[in-house]
């Protein structure tokens, strides 16, 4: 929903957000929703927007119609859920085929006299109204406008038409009656509703008397025990309003225009002043963190604690993996752009939806090395932040041992790369046989065809000295 106009009016700013479908024109706008906008007057549309046709209002606290006199071309006005105690200003809107005036405070039913010039009129919507509890309300109503067709919702039948018409003058008799029963009551409401607007007002200003009492220069003579009282004060402030908020609400008034429009002055109230609470909070909680002892018994003034939203936590020093990681319980709905961390090197600066969470951490961490994330299960805010001093540390260790001998990195390096030539060629890495050495083998043991003929005939050579090849002699094979 946009925000409402300021001060309750018609604004040219409100008028173009609301004109996205036409390009942010105004001048040729033919329908604009201006419902639960809070707008408090109905200005300047009838110069703005003269080709206007449709034109929404619900739920408002408009009290009275006007300035809508020079909508030629208007067919349907909505204004419901307002406070529009009377019909009138309607005559220029010579189109007007529907009006919508449900849950307003209606009571002078003679006012719809004015829309005998709406004669294109055909819808009339008068649900919600003192005046519909008159009696005679619904034959006074079709015997007045004769161009009506419906009246809140339900179809005029010609045989209901004629027979309020022939009872006019006695229905007309009667609503006068009520009327001005109902106009004596209003009154009284008035002055009822204008006695308790007083009445808050005095009460409040007693309530600033008293406080401007307490910051009085006779009790600022105390400022040691000021820090120990402070929260004394703000608890008893916050009971006071919370009395002050339960008697508000529980306190019976009447359903009027005037209490419809106190209750929206008070939620307002109450949120200005929950958003000054919230800024306030957001300048001054640094102060609240700030170390409140002597100089004598402290000399450090360094954050140490601001948890000024409750939440569980746990702080856990990872010295495996040189960091220190902060789970935070945010609210495991809670919508991720409402949450801002800050990592400084000594302390931890969480904001939740506005409200701040800070810590100081027990080492000193990297801000530009640290991470933040959401768990997916449970919406815990995790922060890592790897340690600064250890890092550092490690760095000259590692320079050290390389200043120390260049030889044994030489060492180190030919040892390297023959542990990896070995890997390389290293026939126990293998999982299937190696064929040669079944060849090696087979080669020791003499077996096979090869090995066998040259051994036969060494061996013929050296058992037959004495042979004699004798060509006369045919061969034995």
């Amino acid at each position: 929903m946009a925000a409402a106009p300021e001060g309750g009016h018609v604004t040219e700013d409100l008028v173009r957000r609301r004109a996205e479908h036409n390009n942010c024109e105004i001048f040729s706008l033919e329908e604009i929703s201006l419902h639960q906008q809070e707008i408090e007057k109905l200005e300047h549309l009838d110069k703005w927007c003269r080709d206007l046709k449709i034109l929404y209002l619900q739920n408002n606290l408009i009290p009275k119609i006007e300035n809508v006199s020079k909508l030629k071309k208007l067919e349907y006005l909505n204004v419901a859920l307002n406070n529009i105690e009377r019909i009138e200003n309607l005559e220029g809107c010579e189109e007007l085929k529907k009006l919508d005036l449900t849950a307003n405070f209606i009571g002078e039913l003679s006012s719809i006299e004015s829309l005998k010039c709406n004669i294109h009129l055909k819808e009339l919507f008068l649900m919600g109204n003192p005046c519909t509890e008159f009696e005679g309300y619904r034959q006074f109503v079709v015997a007045t406008l004769q161009q009506l067709k419906y009246l809140d919702s339900k179809e005029i039948e010609r045989s209901e038409r004629i027979k309020a018409l022939q009872n006019y003058p006695e229905v007309k008799w009667k609503i006068r009656e009520q009327e001005q029963a109902y106009l004596l009551k209003r009154a009284r409401e008035k002055e009822e509703a204008q006695r308790r607007m007083q009445e808050r007002k005095d009460e409040k200003q007693k309530q600033m008397d008293s406080k401007l009492g307490c910051d009085s220069p006779d009790s600022t003579q105390e400022k040691p025990n000021q820090a120990e009282g402070d929260g004394e004060r703000e608890g008893c402030r916050t009971v006071e309003n919370d009395d002050e908020e339960r008697k508000f609400w529980e306190e019976p008034t009447p359903y009027t225009p005037e209490s419809r429009l106190e209750t929206h002055r008070y939620i307002e109230e109450k949120r200005r002043a929950k958003d000054n609470g919230i800024k306030k909070e957001r300048e001054d909680y640094l102060d609240i963190g700030h170390c409140r002892r002597k100089s004598s018994e402290c000399e450090c003034a360094e954050v140490f604690l601001v948890i000024v939203i409750r939440l569980h936590f746990s702080l856990k020093d990872d010295e495996e993996n040189n960091q220190i990681i902060l789970d935070l319980a945010v609210y495991r709905h809670l919508d991720t752009s409402l949450l801002d961390v800050d990592v400084q090197p000594t302390y931890i600066r969480v904001l939740v939806k506005g409200k701040p969470f800070q810590l100081v951490l027990p080492e000193e961490v990297k801000p530009d090395s640290s991470s933040a994330k959401r768990s997916q299960t449970t919406g815990h805010l995790v922060v890592t932040m790897p340690k600064a001093k250890e890092i550092i540390l490690a760095k000259q260790k590692v320079s050290a041992s390389i200043k120390h001998s260049d030889c044994n990195t030489q060492q180190k390096n030919t040892r390297r790369s023959g542990q990896v030539e070995k890997l390389e060629v290293d026939p126990s890495k293998y999982s299937f046989p190696d064929v040669t050495k079944i060849i090696q083998e087979k080669e020791k043991t003499g077996q096979g065809p090869i090995t066998l003929q040259p051994q036969k005939v060494t061996e013929v050579k050296k058992s037959c000295v004495d042979f004699e090849n004798n060509e006369d002699v045919p061969p034995l094979i």
